[in-house]
């Protein structure tokens, strides 16, 4: 028997508007560009709606009524829960009524869909925290299974989620990580046996996620039955095929015209007309397959660009002075314990503004060009040390008012 499991990436930031030099300490609206399309969160949400989510979310919909078996999973932000219920109310309440039919799971990540593991683990637990109680308040779940951004993972990650409860948690199933051994079954974690990990089947999500419209590719055009038969190969060579990707690959990335929603709708009736074949969701894949071995990744890991590496957030000497700075503010805008503010803060620690910043123009430039909103990388950088410029320039002034006023307003 094989166990598709479907999960699905579903996350949008609030971009940072170009904020000039000249605005420094002057605006405080750093998210809110109304004359750019492509800085507009409002423009940009609707529009990924109506491309992607509103008629993907239909065509699940559908495939749930008409096969009881199929199932999927998502990871929805806290960035992009927010911008729904902001933007698009109609869209929340599709993937609401998505949840109410008991055969979708949603997991556990950071809320702002941030790094903060790699610079704050007190940051990193209350944002997930804060994730999880959104879950609970829209969808009526607690998560069992945790992802973290960009499944993004290595050993410590493994012991920190373990430390928190999970069941076990997603990562990219990259050659370097599994050498000889297969991305279709279950592993635990070197660091804790009990800790299940579920490994992406890079090879067979790509195909649909990156290769579904490339006329070039060998095996275009790709059907819903050859999608199935290798699907049914992997019978008698593995549990599970975890099919791991980005929600925007259908209607946004793939557009309606590649005849990707058609391809949606006939895939599961395709992989169930094998006897052998089911679907589950990721807990239900680590409570039902026994670990086959463990996983040791002492080097961070994840699902980005050839390399599966952290280069594509902290590539280059602005990156990584951006989000040092950025994290080096945490204590001072914590001890102001104004919510606007520290509100603010953590939507700056969204990674896509570090992934905006990326220099890297060889074999992944194309990607890195195509999700930029910016018309350069150093473009991204200035907009957003300025914004650090005001964000001290606004701790300062609280810190004045506490000298003035004689308030305690750093006590937590």
């Amino acid at each position: 028997m094989v166990s598709v499991c479907f999960y699905f990436q579903v996350h949008q930031p609030y971009r940072v508007r170009k904020y000039s030099v000249f605005e420094i300490g002057e605006a405080n609206d750093y998210f809110s560009d109304k004359s750019e399309s492509n800085l507009n969160n409002k423009k940009i949400i609707e529009k990924v709606s109506e491309k992607c989510y509103l008629p993907t979310n239909n065509v699940m919909l559908e495939l749930i009524k008409k096969h009881p078996e199929f199932k999927i999973s998502y990871s929805l932000s806290g960035t992009l829960m927010e911008q729904l219920e902001e933007f698009s109310p109609k869209t929340l309440s599709s993937f609401q009524e998505l949840a109410d039919t008991g055969k979708v799971e949603f997991l556990s990540e950071t809320y702002h869909h941030s790094l903060a593991f790699l610079f704050s683990k007190p940051e990193f637990r209350g944002q997930v925290i804060l994730h999880k109680k959104k879950i609970q308040e829209l969808f009526n779940q607690t998560p069992k299974v945790f992802r973290n951004t960009e499944l993004i993972f290595n050993n410590e990650l493994a012991k920190e989620v373990a430390d928190m409860g999970y069941l076990g948690t997603l990562l990219e199933g990259a050659d370097h990580v599994l050498g000889w051994r297969s991305p279709n079954f279950v592993y635990n974690s070197v660091m804790n046996n009990n800790l299940k990990l579920l490994l992406k089947n890079y090879r067979l999500s790509d195909d649909i996620a990156f290769r579904f419209s490339e006329r070039s590719w060998q095996d275009w055009p790709l059907t819903a039955p050859k999608f199935a038969n290798w699907i049914n190969a992997i019978n008698g060579d593995g549990n599970t095929v975890n099919l791991f990707m980005d929600y925007e690959t259908f209607g946004e990335h793939q557009w309606e015209s590649t005849g990707i929603f058609d391809f949606l709708r006939h895939l599961p009736g395709e992989l169930l007309k094998h006897p052998d074949n089911d679907f589950k969701t990721p807990s239900e894949v680590m409570k039902s397959y026994p670990s086959v071995g463990d996983i040791d990744v002492h080097n961070f890991l994840s699902w980005a660009d050839v390399e599966r590496d952290l280069s594509a957030w902290l590539g280059n000497p602005m990156q990584e002075s951006a989000i040092s700075t950025l994290y080096h503010l945490r204590d001072d805008i914590l001890k102001t314990g104004d919510k606007e503010l520290i509100a603010l803060w953590r939507k700056l620690q969204t990674s896509d503004h570090f992934y905006y910043m990326c220099t890297k123009w060889f074999a992944d430039g194309d990607v890195h060009k195509y999700f930029n909103p910016y018309e350069s990388p150093y473009e991204a950088f200035i907009s957003f040390m300025n914004v650090i410029h005001d964000l001290r320039i606004r701790i300062n002034e609280l810190k004045k008012l506490k000298t003035t006023n004689g308030q305690n307003i750093y006590k937590l």
